[in-house]
């Protein structure tokens, strides 16, 4: 329940910010922040420390808890949270989950490639799921992810319109929590074109990967083609 709180505080402060509630970029300090939400002190902490840690504030000593401007000027559409590193909650914009549209579903038996990257063997058959992402009306990003049919038999039409990671957690008991990702760009082709409303002359960015359970296990291999306009990626580092 406390780690469900501090997250529910982070949407809270994300919302906020978005929303541009906090005018001279300077967050409440820990005791209004927990009296307004009536939470624990060490929840706020808890909270704050995690955005800190995001890139999303910093803090000044002596002076409070700022919001990082670089946050606010390079907002993207990637926020991964938590544990599990599904796509349906990991991408948002404006405080907006995207919506899933199904343009295939089928099974099939594992290419070589397949067998290697989800190690394999030739009849371990996999579900290859083929999905466009929109905000609103506006498709960003074509999806196909290949998941071995051993980990998950009982996949649905119905479920892979939502989250299959939740799915997964909810009822197996199971969390996607690594990752191993190539991010590069290419010329878009003719299906990216008419998916994804693009002009021949414009690019895609692809992000291929290999999601794994908490136990160790390779679970899913997907490729995501990225409408470029959408394709901005943020990261945060300590240097020492």
């Amino acid at each position: 329940m406390a780690e469900l709180i501090y997250k529910q505080l982070i949407s809270k402060l994300k919302k906020r910010i978005a929303a541009d509630e906090f005018p001279d970029m300077k967050l409440p300090d820990e005791r209004s922040l927990s009296e307004t939400y009536k939470i624990s002190r060490s929840s706020v902490k808890r909270a704050l420390s995690q955005m800190a840690n995001d890139g999303i504030i910093f803090k000044k000593r002596g002076s409070g808890t700022f919001i990082n401007p670089l946050y606010l000027k390079n907002k993207t559409v990637f926020n991964y949270e938590g544990s599990n590193l599904g796509v349906t909650d990991g991408f948002e914009m404006n405080g907006k989950s995207p919506k899933v549209k199904v343009l295939s579903f089928e099974v099939i038996a594992p290419s070589e490639d397949l067998q290697r990257n989800l190690f394999l063997d030739a009849d371990d058959f996999v579900y290859k799921i083929v999905r466009l992402r929109l905000f609103e009306k506006t498709p960003f990003m074509i999806e196909t992810g290949y998941i071995p049919i051993k980990i998950v038999p009982n996949l649905s039409q119905t479920i892979v319109k939502g989250s299959i990671f939740n799915y997964l957690e909810d009822i197996q008991n199971q969390s996607v929590t690594k990752s191993s990702l190539s991010i590069y760009a290419e010329p878009s082709d003719e299906n990216d074109q008419k998916l994804l409303d693009l002009k021949p002359t414009e690019p895609v960015s692809i992000m291929d990967g290999i999601f794994f359970l908490d136990n160790g296990t390779p679970f899913e291999y997907s490729s995501m083609r990225f409408h470029y306009k959408f394709s901005k990626f943020n990261t945060f580092m300590a240097v020492k």
